[in-house]
């Protein structure tokens, strides 16, 4: 009897340390659980690597469909550390750290490409680096939440002067109602949570995403029209906590980071694959969608980028502002 108790001992002092070493990583993103959600399937992603690369020393527990929290509440567990890593889009990291609004300035990069390469510059490490700093958030990589347009119930957009006296849902960020008061409508900041009703309701009019987000919230039920101006290449970033990052082996932090660029470059390709094909998807779910002509994507970018990017030069700061537009040259070809 004293032998087996012994024997019992001794596997539970060697079975504690396991448990013990094992560290869970809570992953929240805002898309439905479905493999088709770009979001979903990086996670999917990650987590299968991850879990491998560490042998199971690192735990990857997906919570989708913001079942974490609205934008603020995510954001602000990411800071605590009541949350180890998320995925989120400009307007809820606004919340913790202002100055990633300037990736909302109006037509800044020539294609997906271009936006890529800006984005796994140099100036990606800045600006993690700065907002490490003042959050405790590290950025990690930045991904698709898809090149935003236009949609509305009330008429078709060919130019700015269309949407003069519209009410347009903007995701919570000064940038963005810059942008949209820039060309004749008014801006109303409501959580991407509570858009579709506010689009049923007629709370708005219209709004500006991506088809990934118009297909993933259903918002064609309550839009009529659409127009592909690509006004602003929205993102989504992948950011972790960064007392739980250094709290990871040498190891454990190489295999996040590569969990971090497999899920990026599935997010990117699916996104991208929507974008560029957002006339024939958003057709068949029943929308009047227009594409503007050079000229009037001319008009569109004349009137809104200069005083948006004012705007973040007086708000956000001139060096957040210089510092993307040395990047975006940088890497145009």
């Amino acid at each position: 009897m004293r032998l087996r108790t012994a024997a019992l001992f001794a596997a539970l002092a060697l079975a504690l340390p396991l448990a013990h070493a094992q560290k869970v990583l809570k992953y929240a993103h805002f898309q439905p659980a479905k493999a088709d959600q770009p979001k979903h399937a990086a996670a999917l992603a990650f987590k299968e690597h991850v879990e491998k690369a560490t042998n199971g020393s690192v735990k990857v527990e997906i919570f989708p469909a913001g079942q974490f929290g609205k934008d603020q509440p995510t954001m602000e567990g990411l800071r605590l550390g009541t949350l180890e890593l998320a995925v989120a889009h400009d307007g809820a990291i606004a919340t913790v750290h202002k100055p990633i609004g300037v990736l909302g300035i109006p037509f800044l990069y020539d294609n997906h490409e271009h936006a890529w390469r800006v984005y796994d510059s140099a100036w990606l490490k800045g600006f993690s680096d700065d907002m490490v700093k003042k959050s405790g958030i590290r950025m990690l990589g930045v991904a698709d939440n898809g090149v935003r347009h236009f949609t509305n119930s009330l008429r078709p957009i060919q130019s700015p002067a269309d949407m003069k006296g519209m009410k347009i849902r903007i995701q919570p960020s000064p940038v963005f109602k810059a942008l949209v008061e820039s060309l004749g409508a008014s801006a109303s900041a409501i959580p991407w949570a509570e858009l579709p009703t506010a689009l049923q309701q007629k709370v708005v009019d219209g709004q500006e995403n991506g088809v990934t987000n118009i297909i993933a919230a259903s918002l064609h039920q309550h839009q009529k029209y659409a127009t592909l101006d690509g006004h602003v290449w929205s993102v989504h970033a992948y950011m972790v906590n960064d007392r739980f990052y250094q709290g990871l082996s040498a190891a454990e932090r190489k295999a996040v980071d590569e969990g971090v660029a497999k899920a990026k470059d599935i997010h990117r390709r699916m996104t991208a694959e929507q974008d560029r094909n957002a006339k024939s998807i958003l057709e068949g779910l029943g929308m009047q969608v227009y594409v503007p002509t050079a000229a009037q994507v001319g008009e569109f970018r004349r009137l809104a980028q200069p005083p948006v990017r004012q705007w973040a030069e007086a708000e956000i700061g001139k060096a957040y502002v210089d510092d993307l537009f040395k990047a975006i040259e940088a890497t145009r070809k």
